[in-house]
């Protein structure tokens, strides 16, 4: 606002003075043309003027056929007021114009004042933030006081072990005393990894929140510039900032973009960012036990920082902080709940078991576009179906309104969710069904949705084939109605999904028979490169025939187990497929109900 003030005057006054400048000068000049004094003193002798005025030496002629013009009286000529009498033309007298001295001065210093504005104006335009234009080196940290952070460790869920491990940083903060007096200390950095969106950063404004210091926030991209020693500058900078208001958090988003290993840029160890690298190396380095200066920094790349930052005495701890579990995602959902006017009947439990891998932000992002749901329904309050919405929605884009489906396709599309539903609902050890619809949403034409009761930290082999021949059961049910001739190629998801958990049992989890529990696949940095299967595996051409043998044994004894289950309830496959056709959208009530051969 007070530049923007300084602005406003500096063109006002700019403005002002070019209009007294175009006021004040004289310009009738420019409007009239002028004659020589003797072609002035012919036409007087020819009774041609009408009129003239006289101001000093300067002479304005009317001439009798309204022309204009102006001539200068070279020496003083005594004579000329008696001819002009004597031939009847009209005299006017006027004041000589005399310029004052400062409006002279302004006149001829104009161009140097308008040259000193731009000038001024260019300078201001290269300044950086308004911090002026010499200062590329100072640090771009935001600043936040301890009253401006008002998060405390009530506001973050999901990450019980990681609020555990980061608890004693407060208790430094606030009593260093107690860890000084024994010779404790305190770690020096503290580098938070998990995943994108799991609330790194929110832990760590929950940290100075709850302990009421000052925190900094910078990003590791804010230290990179073109210029070489500007970002070790501005480590120097934040540095030399952060001890003036000890004891302080200073936190680091995004360090990879800075703390990256050595030796591998094209500078051969003289980039930019190594430079800047090596300035934390010592700033860090450089902190003695009672300077109260605490760095955290986050990353969800530990595998590419440089190991000087992982050694003790700089980043020497580090807090894994995870996707969070069944528990955690039901937390986050009433924590971000609490913002939002909620139905009686909301129950997050749900929403967290058909929430699995979401983040702390997806959720965030959850409860948000439920929220949206509800306005656009012109409801009051937020209901489970605007939950049910948004997941959907989240998961699987919006539902395609304009897309028109003949009715041959929208039977073959029932026919196909209800077999996947058939076969999840009678294969052991399958998580349950929550709802099938036929409703298209982004690329899908129809979804079954299976919610697990909790979160799996590993999977058995039964449960394994148990999805495999789940996701069989559409292309089945298509295959057995319609004959193999007439299957879509809706089921192509379904088939490489199924093929990879085959494959996967076969050489990465010891499940075949013959092959036992060796290792046949290299590591997954080799494998995500779009290799062929034969240039991943780690074994002999021999045993790779053996591989591919297993491999279609697994699907082929899941394959033929679906299509005996879909065979045995085929009066069920019918009647799952007009109760889509009618509704749309079942769930798992009446799902069961179908199961038990009973109306819905």
């Amino acid at each position: 606002m007070r530049e923007t003030v300084k602005n406003f005057f500096l063109w006002f006054i700019l403005i002002m003075i070019t209009m007294s400048v175009f006021q004040n000068f004289n310009f009738t000049q420019l409007h009239n043309y002028q004659v020589n004094y003797s072609t002035f003193l012919s036409e007087v002798n020819q009774n041609k003027i009408r009129e003239v005025s006289l101001d000093g030496q300067n002479i304005h002629v009317v001439k009798k056929d309204n022309s204009k013009y102006f001539t200068f009286i070279p020496i003083n000529d005594p004579n000329l007021l008696s001819t002009l009498l004597k031939k009847n033309i009209k005299i006017i007298g006027t004041k000589p114009y005399k310029m004052n001295l400062f409006l002279s001065m302004l006149i001829s210093w104009f161009p140097m004042i308008i040259l000193f504005l731009m000038w001024m104006f260019f300078i201001k335009q290269i300044q950086m933030g308004g911090k002026g234009a010499l200062s590329f080196g100072k640090s771009k940290a935001k600043f936040l006081k301890e009253n401006e952070i008002k998060i405390n460790f009530s506001d973050v869920a999901g990450c019980d072990e990681a609020k555990e491990d980061v608890k004693e940083l407060v208790d430094y903060l606030t009593s260093p005393e107690k860890f000084q007096k024994i010779g404790g200390k305190i770690p020096k950095g503290v580098l938070m990894i998990g995943p994108p969106g799991t609330g790194k950063t929110l832990l760590a404004k929950a940290i100075a929140g709850e302990a009421k210091v000052p925190f900094f926030t910078i990003s590791g991209s804010d230290f990179v510039e073109m210029f070489v020693g500007i970002g070790a500058s501005r480590v120097r900078d934040m540095f030399e900032n952060s001890r003036k208001l000890a004891p302080c958090i200073i936190f680091i988003d995004e360090i990879d973009a800075v703390g990256r290993k050595r030796g591998t840029g094209l500078g051969g160890g003289n980039d930019e960012r190594e430079q800047t690298l090596n300035q934390i190396l010592v700033e860090m380095d450089g902190f003695d036990k009672n300077q109260g200066v605490i760095v955290i920094a986050a990353t969800n790349r530990p595998d590419v920082l440089d190991p000087a930052l992982l050694r003790p005495g700089r980043f020497d701890r580090q807090v894994f902080v995870p996707l969070p579990d069944i528990k955690g995602r039901e937390e986050i959902l009433k924590v971000h709940s609490k913002k939002i006017l909620l139905d009686k009947n909301f129950n997050p439990l749900i929403i967290a078991r058909g929430t699995p891998g979401f983040s702390g932000a997806d959720l965030s992002n959850l409860v948000n576009e439920a929220a949206l749901s509800a306005v656009r329904n012109k409801r009051s309050v937020v209901i489970m179906e605007d939950f049910e919405q948004a997941k959907d929605k989240i998961m699987m884009g919006s539902e395609r309104k304009s897309m028109i489906m003949t009715d041959t396709q929208k039977e073959a599309t029932a026919y196909h969710e209800a077999g996947h539903a058939i076969v999840g609902k009678l294969v052991p050890e399958h998580d349950p069904i929550h709802k099938v619809t036929i409703i298209p949403r982004g690329r899908a034409l129809g979804v079954t949705f299976f919610f697990p009761t909790e979160d799996h930290v590993s999977i058995n082999k039964q449960k394994l084939e148990s999805q495999i021949s789940t996701l069989y059961g559409g292309r089945l049910a298509e295959e057995i109605i319609y004959g193999k001739e007439y299957v879509s190629t809706g089921a192509s998801n379904d088939i490489k999904i199924a093929t990879n958990l085959a494959r996967d049992m076969v050489t990465k989890w010891g499940f075949s028979k013959k092959l036992g529990p060796l290792l046949y696949l290299k590591d997954e940095e080799d494998t995500f490169l779009g290799k062929s299967l034969e240039n991943n595996l780690n074994c002999s051409d021999s045993t790779a025939k053996i591989i591919d043998q297993e491999i279609k044994f697994f699907i082929d004894s899941n394959y033929n187990r679906a299509k005996n289950i879909l065979k045995s309830n085929i009066d069920i496959l019918h009647a799952m497929k007009d109760a889509l056709i009618k509704y749309e959208t079942i769930n798992s009530d009446q799902i069961d109900s179908l199961m038990q051969r009973k109306k819905i």
